[in-house]
């Protein structure tokens, strides 16, 4: 069976995040992957320079054109600008009883750039999370969704993570990788239970652009392969690892590069072995 994966987000034109990093996701873990951009972005690994949003009219016409034809097994949504074309998203995975759908709240770039209007918060906690599958924050995206200061240790982080389920989504999976260690923590909140901690190595590279994008595109392409979430996620998580450890070999930009998407495929370079 050829699972059909849809991401609702930005375009990176360096390749490394947004929707170019969620094809190449939805590909290396053997999924069809299709794309409905939200947003045009002047990027490359050394930061943001220009946001255009796509009109809201358009992100529609674009996603009502595409469900009306062809079936979708799950959809990651990520950058989404502002809070019409929030709500023009919404609208769509409502009507169209879209299944799986994975939110990672794009809202700030690493370099800082910031990707989604502060009014569009609002929108995005009352109108998309309610529908989500589940929602893969940052500690920073985090706060922000809970109008609260970031946090800095795993207790606290916990008590968030629960408390983002009465925003709606089923579950939540809040990412660690903001704090310090050697390892990089990730909480997975389900009601009624203590959050879930999934560990995996901190990886040494400073190549880590578009990490959350490929992570939630990941946990989107296994969702349908897997019997459970939690495995979707630990899957989602080892394949990020790889992809991290291999990240030098791509040499691409002067600034943080992308992860190596394609590790189980491309050849390590002899000087590596």
């Amino acid at each position: 069976m050829t699972y059909k994966l849809l991401t609702i987000a930005g375009s990176d034109p360096s390749g490394g995040a947004g929707i170019q990093a969620d094809l190449k996701t939805f590909s290396a873990l053997g999924c069809y992957g299709m794309a409905v951009p939200t947003a045009l972005t002047a990027q490359s690994t050394t930061g943001v320079t220009g946001v255009h949003a796509v009109p809201a009219e358009f992100v529609t016409e674009q996603l009502e054109t595409l469900l009306a034809d062809v079936r979708v097994d799950a959809v990651k949504i990520g950058m989404l600008a502002n809070a019409d074309i929030v709500a023009a998203v919404a609208d769509a995975v409502e009507e169209y009883e879209l299944p799986n759908v994975v939110v990672d709240p794009v809202m700030v770039a690493q370099s800082g750039d910031r990707l989604l209007a502060a009014e569009a918060v609002q929108a995005l906690r009352s109108r998309l999370l309610p529908l989500a599958h589940i929602v893969t924050p940052n500690l920073p995206e985090t706060a922000d969704l809970l109008d609260e200061p970031e946090v800095h240790d795993l207790a606290a982080m916990a008590d968030q993570a629960t408390r983002l389920l009465e925003l709606g989504p089923q579950r939540a999976l809040v990412k660690g990788g903001h704090l310090s260690g050697q390892s990089s923590t990730d909480l997975l909140a389900v009601p009624g239970a203590a959050p879930d901690s999934l560990s995996a190595e901190r990886v040494a590279t400073r190549n880590t652009h578009g990490t959350g994008c490929t992570l939630s595109s990941a946990i989107a392409s296994l969702l349908p392969q897997r019997p459970t979430v939690h495995e979707a996620v630990r899957d989602a998580k080892d394949y990020l690892t790889q992809a991290l450890r291999r990240a030098d070999e791509l040499n691409v930009g002067r600034g943080r590069g992308p992860v190596q998407h394609f590790h189980a495929w491309w050849p390590e370079p002899e000087d590596s072995r």
